[in-house]
């Protein structure tokens, strides 16, 4: 990721911040994680979702939150489809 993606918060509470690929890659673990996803498949998983998130990233400097959950669930479904539920209703649920 060479320029700078800011990303603009759900409902716009919140201050808008940097794109950091490692937030997205911890919540895709702890969402295999606690499906008793093993840790390795676990961290496989995430690499694949971060990197399909920054290809859709490229070119955008600004994307929404809803934008990374639903772009990152549906990455998700394909390796993952329990993870990919859980994932994108965390928010819901919390």
């Amino acid at each position: 990721m060479s320029q700078r993606i800011d990303v603009i918060k759900a409902r716009g509470k919140r201050p808008s911040e940097e794109f950091n690929p490692g937030k997205l890659k911890q919540s895709i673990i702890a969402a295999c994680l606690s499906l008793r996803a093993p840790e390795g498949q676990a961290e496989e998983i995430a690499q694949a979702v971060e990197k399909g998130v920054l290809a859709w990233c490229e070119g955008k400097s600004e994307i929404t939150s809803d934008d990374i959950r639903r772009v990152g669930a549906a990455i998700l479904q394909k390796h993952h489809t329990e993870a990919a539920y859980l994932y994108k209703q965390q928010l819901t649920v919390l």
